[in-house]
């Protein structure tokens, strides 16, 4: 089947959403709870319009609601995600002994960041690591979704020689980088563990920490203090492999003690995109009956938009494109599973099995 059919009955399977969700409210016989309200009226926003979004936000939606539902018909909008994934990765991987690819392709990662503030930030970090950006942000991410699905991608053998040799180690606990992206830097972190490129998780734990005292919260400005916030969910969400299992309540006790003592300042000061991750991760260690998970949940009530039906941007944008990411946390927050699922592993789901890239395939 040529790859247009292939995202054309992929986009059919996503038209349909939105009937299949309403189902769901409609056949209810009790009164909707707030939190039904805000969780369906979401559920149903996104569903109808899935479609209309990038292929990233198709897949980021699918992949997460496979995981909390372990139902196939999300399989499909995650797909759109893996043809993405693995065109980039056959892009970057399999040219990787070209010469001046890396350094080239490095300079064009950093270009992109943009030219705001922290856009500034994040550049001036990277000026010692003018390639940890390609390595990271680039090779590791394609390569461990594509893991994630139970596959391997193209030139997968010169790929992990790369990151075996790269030193990311250095980038990975400077001081300034981790005030720039430290929510990013542990994911990158779980990533080369994940794939066995490197093992870093201490040494970006004791860095994360001397950069983030928390006798020293006083003198954080309220970006700062988000990005340590969100440094800190990302711990315990990259720890789950994003939502594909529980984690270790005693592990993560010092984040979890932590959002405890000061959910006071975190929901005055923390974006709602924060807030819900702060709640999720006493989900995610089997802590839902926690009070901070209450209070989370009141607070996304309450951010919920009835006219749009979304949850909008801190500046009252609606858009779906840029709001999915939250919106999604939120559904997540409000409606945590009993079970989560692994995946979904797509060679083995009837749904998509015969669909799969030519370019990967299945782990041995």
């Amino acid at each position: 089947m040529p790859p247009f059919l292939k995202i054309s009955v992929l986009s059919l399977a996503l038209f349909s959403f939105g009937t299949l969700a309403n189902s769901e409210v409609t056949t209810s016989k009790t009164s909707p709870t707030p939190q039904d309200e805000v969780f369906y009226g979401i559920k149903n926003n996104l569903e109808q319009h899935l479609y209309q979004l990038p292929p990233r936000i198709q897949g980021h939606y699918g992949i997460r609601m496979y995981r909390m539902t372990g139902d196939e018909k999300y399989a499909n909008a995650a797909l759109v995600d893996l043809y993405a994934v693995s065109d980039s990765q056959n892009f970057y991987a399999c040219n990787l002994d070209k010469a001046n690819f890396i350094q080239s392709e490095a300079e064009k990662a950093i270009s992109v960041l943009g030219k705001g503030p922290r856009a500034k930030a994040r550049k001036k970090a990277l000026e010692p690591f003018p390639e940890f950006l390609f390595y990271t942000d680039v090779l590791l991410r394609f390569s461990s979704r594509i893991d994630e699905f139970g596959l391997t991608g193209p030139c997968h053998d010169k790929l992990i020689k790369t990151l075996k040799n790269a030193e990311l180690e250095a980038g990975l606990t400077d001081k300034a980088m981790i005030k720039s992206w430290a929510a990013q830097l542990i994911n990158y972190v779980y990533w080369a563990k994940q794939l066995g490129v490197g093992d870093y998780l201490e040494s970006y734990k004791q860095a994360f920490i001397s950069v983030y005292p928390d006798n020293k919260d006083n003198k954080l400005n309220k970006k700062q203090y988000r990005n340590k916030l969100y440094g800190m969910t990302h711990f315990i969400f990259a720890d789950s492999e994003y939502y594909q299992h529980d984690v270790s309540p005693k592990e993560f006790a010092w984040i979890l003690d932590y959002f405890e003592a000061n959910i006071d300042r975190i929901l005055k000061d923390a974006t709602d995109d924060i807030i819900a991750e702060v709640g999720i991760s006493f989900h995610l260690a089997g802590l839902s009956d926690n009070p901070v998970v209450a209070l989370t949940q009141q607070h996304i009530i309450n951010a919920f938009d009835k006219e749009e039906q979304i949850i909008p941007s801190p500046m009252g944008n609606p858009a779906l494109a840029m709001g999915e990411h939250r919106n999604v946390l939120a559904m997540m927050l409000l409606k945590w599973p009993e079970k989560l699922h692994k995946g979904p592993y797509f060679g083995q789901l009837k749904a998509t099995k015969k669909y799969l890239p030519k370019q990967v395939k299945e782990k041995p």
